[in-house]
């Protein structure tokens, strides 16, 4: 049976950085995927584009974005367009109410977002966890309690390898990782379409431009945080290469 999973993020690129492997593969699977950008990312840098607005360079980034969600084969893609860069100063009660009835109106499976640290520390990826977090409790009570959905943080734990910059300090505890092997190619082609985001993309992603993909890896990793209605009690242990490979839909409901 198809199932249904929600990725929630703060900007255009953020899913096909984080995720877009795993996406491609849920919709090889047959699962329905979506996704909601909370921004257009109206503040981001502009590549070779020269624009003469903030909302020029915003509808650009959701053509990127639309064309990305093409490849990794996204059923629907849901723009809030909260103003780049502000997120931390949103009324963040509101901001997770918006999710949750987002969250009640397709009733996913498994919503994922990003930790507690943002991957990168960026204020909007920050705020959007604390509110997705928030909006899946908010949203169980309209689950029946035989299909609460799974919540993961998403993680990307070689972010770093290829520049200079550092991460935070107290990166998220990863639990399993997900084998996108297959899959490469689709994340490398949607990492593409952010012409705009070269910088961004050759940072941490550096040949890809140029359609050398050797440095995508062979996962993308994830952490369980809520599950049934509870929080999972994580254990306290370093990334470690002999992770469990985990399905995030269950193949016995295919």
């Amino acid at each position: 049976m198809s199932k249904r999973l929600l990725f929630v993020f703060a900007h255009p690129d953020d899913e096909s950085f984080a995720a877009g492997g795993t996406m491609a593969k849920a919709h090889k699977q047959g699962h329905e995927v979506f996704l909601i950008c909370v921004t257009s990312g109206c503040k981001g840098k502009s590549g070779e584009f020269q624009f003469s607005s903030r909302e020029q360079l915003a509808l650009h980034r959701e053509e990127e974005l639309r064309k990305a969600c093409s490849i990794l084969g996204v059923t629907d893609l849901i723009l809030y367009r909260y103003p780049d860069g502000t997120l931390k100063d949103q009324d963040p009660v509101i901001l997770a109410e918006r999710i949750s009835q987002t969250i009640i109106a397709l009733k996913p499976d498994v919503i994922l977002s990003f930790p507690l640290d943002g991957v990168t520390g960026h204020p909007d990826h920050i705020a959007v966890s604390h509110a997705a977090q928030k909006a899946v409790i908010l949203s169980e009570a309209y689950y029946s309690p035989a299909r609460l959905p799974k919540f993961y943080y998403i993680s990307v734990p070689h972010y770093y390898d290829h520049c200079q910059d550092a991460g935070p300090e107290d990166a998220c505890i990863i639990t399993g990782k997900v084998d996108i092997s297959e899959f490469r190619l689709l994340k490398g082609q949607a990492l593409q379409s952010y012409k705009s985001q070269v910088y961004s993309v050759n940072r941490a992603y550096p040949g890809v431009m140029q359609n050398d993909f050797t440095v995508i890896g062979r996962y993308e990793y994830y952490t369980l945080i809520r599950a049934d209605g509870k929080q999972v009690d994580l254990v306290a242990e370093k990334f470690s290469n002999e992770l469990p490979i985990i399905e995030l839909v269950d193949k016995s409901s295919l």
